[in-house]
């Protein structure tokens, strides 16, 4: 049993001598692939390559994925504003004309002026950046191994719900097929009694047309053909867990298949025994339809 859960978290944590960071993985059922990433401004090309890495390993759910990155040192500083500087001493030089007398401004005193110094975000270089970014990603490729475990151990537990529910539908199926309803012989001997009751009053029935009628009332109520395809469909089912790859998508084809042949059981059936079974069996189909919705 090889299948494979949409539902996952995990967590994978790194750190170098400039930061130390965290990747969070989650992922939740969803009918395609759809990757979100969050990363730190300045990490923006880290997106691309997660998206990357996600598709080479997953083919269906909806996956977030969050980094949190913390700088081991403050990543701001103050530089002097050069035009604003220029601009205070231009102003400076005018009043220095106009009173030359006046007491000239001290660094102090220019650099306390608002706007002058300003806060700004260092920039670690290229190659220092190319480097932590490398460490960052080897940290998600151990988020998303864990992930895809993740995944796979929820499978597993749903893989065991799923065939105990295939037995369900099968233990179901073999009930309906041995109730003597479903035989030619008793279909007949039903609408023998029918028409006998109905034509009692009536001197003659043509018995060609009768046999017409009734061969075509025991062709529209047995269900043999139903029950039949239901146990191919079954057989397909457990096919499907047992293969190396998605099959969510097909297994989801196969319950819409179920439920066909079941509805059409029901309709057909003049037996109440018989209609409970299907009702039964629409009940069981359905729980098998709502985990097969979590399978990748």
């Amino acid at each position: 049993m090889t299948i494979s859960s949409m539902t996952g978290f995990s967590r994978a944590a790194g750190n170098s001598e400039a930061c130390v960071w965290a990747w969070e993985a989650k992922s939740v059922n969803g009918k395609g692939l759809d990757v979100r990433v969050r990363v730190p401004r300045g990490f923006d090309g880290l997106e691309s390559a997660a998206r990357d890495r996600v598709t080479k390993r997953f083919r269906r759910g909806n996956i977030s994925l969050s980094l949190d990155l913390t700088w081991s040192q403050p990543q701001t500083g103050v530089a002097v504003n050069e035009d604003v500087l220029a601009q205070v001493l231009k102003a400076v030089a005018k009043v220095q004309d106009a009173c030359p007398s006046a007491t000239p401004p001290t660094a102090d005193g220019l650099l306390g002026l608002r706007g002058v110094l300003e806060q700004v975000e260092l920039q670690a270089s290229a190659a220092d950046l190319d480097v932590l970014q490398s460490q960052v990603l080897e940290s998600l490729d151990q988020a998303l191994e864990q992930l895809s475990e993740d995944r796979g151990a929820e499978g597993q537990r749903l893989g065991g719900v799923l065939h105990d529910q295939l037995a369900e539908i099968e233990i179901l199926s073999e009930q309906a097929a041995g109730l003597a309803s479903l035989f030619p012989e008793a279909i007949r001997q039903r609408l023998k009694s029918q028409v006998e009751l109905l034509t009692q009053d009536i001197e003659a029935v043509n018995p060609e047309r009768l046999a017409q009628e009734a061969a075509l009332l025991m062709v529209k109520a047995d269900v043999r053909e139903e029950l039949d395809r239901l146990s191919a469909h079954i057989e397909a089912a457990r096919d499907l867990l047992g293969q190396n790859e998605p099959v969510g998508r097909r297994l989801d084809f196969l319950c819409q298949e179920f439920n066909r042949e079941t509805n059409t059981l029901c309709s057909k059936s003049t037996d109440t025994q018989l209609t409970r079974i299907g009702l039964d069996l629409k009940a069981v189909i359905e729980q098998f339809r709502e985990q097969v919705q979590n399978i990748e």
